[in-house]
């Protein structure tokens, strides 16, 4: 007995109409999907057939790989699954129990006692769904933020439009009416759990499982910088400079900047400083930034120039208070 709801997708049938002395088969609909284990109906019916040609034979084929058609009649694979409507026009087929290896094209063909046959090459692709549960997510391992994407089957069933049942650790998680997405966006912790779906009027069907594990994450944390060798320029040289960081997730972007400036002056994790000063980093991932302390780095050209410099005032200071006190002692002298 064929399922009443099944009746309702008789909107979906082959035509096999008489045109002139040509008769042509078409179809309504070009795919189907079923759940596993169901019961599906592929309307079809035929008409205007005459001109004192007689139907010698008709009959469902199942092409399952390319250019490889068996008769569904005679497929073993069907055996004791499938009825074939034999009311006046009606030339309608019922598959029960379905199964993922059903899938492929179906289609009608009718036999004249001419031998010609009368078929559309097209037919209807039948796909079967399973209840299962597929994801997919931002990264390998997932973190608190990312996204999750589940979907329940490969295809949503034609015949009648199924609410979709998600549930968490045993739990209701949410309902959806002919949605067999679930999407889950800025994961929490909270979050990570047992994942099953149901979809309605396959309730016996028992759904694949998938467990979530959401690991925390942050800004980045010990941001430091590491200089390579001294940190002392020599003559038109420079010194590398390294920023590292512990980071769940790990930083993407580094920053670099000098204390005396607004702006930044490098990026990248190493950095090559030209100048004296002092100078820290930033690291950056999803969740926010975190610096690290200054590392001072001197030029030795600047310094000795400085030094110089120094030195030259210091001489010309001392020379000058020398000059003010002889000429204080010779003024003295004078008035006595």
């Amino acid at each position: 007995m064929v399922c009443p709801a099944l009746l309702l997708q008789s909107f979906i049938w082959f035509s096999l109409m008489s045109t002139g002395v040509q008769y042509e088969v078409s179809h309504i609909v070009s795919s189907m999907c079923v759940v596993r284990q169901s019961t599906v109906l592929i309307p079809c019916k035929y008409d205007g057939y005459g001109f004192g040609k007689q139907v010698s034979s008709a009959e469902w084929l199942h092409e399952k790989a390319a250019k490889q058609k068996l008769s569904v009649s005679q497929d073993s694979a069907f055996a004791g699954r499938v009825e074939f409507m034999t009311d006046s026009g009606n030339c309608s087929l019922v598959l029960r129990d379905v199964r993922v290896s059903d899938a492929g094209i179906f289609s009608f063909m009718l036999t004249d006692d001419s031998g010609h046959n009368w078929t559309n090459t097209q037919g209807v692709r039948l796909e079967v769904t399973d209840v299962e549960v597929e994801v997919k997510t931002q990264s390998d391992v997932v973190m608190e933020g990312d996204w999750i994407f589940f979907s329940c089957g490969s295809c949503i069933p034609s015949m009648t439009v199924p609410t979709y049942t998600w549930r968490k650790d045993g739990h209701l998680h949410s309902q959806h009416y002919g949605n067999n997405m679930l999407d889950v966006e800025s994961v929490m912790l909270e979050d990570g759990g047992l994942y099953l779906c149901i979809i309605s009027g396959h309730e016996g069907l028992n759904s694949t499982q998938v467990n979530i594990t959401v690991r925390p994450g942050g800004p980045p944390k010990s941001v430091s910088v590491s200089v390579s060798g001294s940190a002392v320029i020599v003559s038109g040289d420079s010194v590398t400079l390294s920023c590292s960081s512990d980071s769940n997730p790990p930083a993407v972007n580094f920053t670099w900047l000098k204390e005396t400036q607004s702006s930044a002056v490098g990026s990248g994790q190493s950095f090559s400083a030209l100048d004296s000063g002092r100078y820290y980093c930033e690291a950056e991932n999803k969740y926010g930034s975190q610096r690290s302390e200054s590392v001072s780095v001197t030029n030795k050209d600047e310094e000795s120039s400085s030094s110089w410099i120094m030195f030259t005032a210091g001489i010309t200071a001392a020379a000058f208070v020398a000059s003010v006190i002889l000429i204080v002692s010779i003024w003295l002298l004078i008035r006595r």
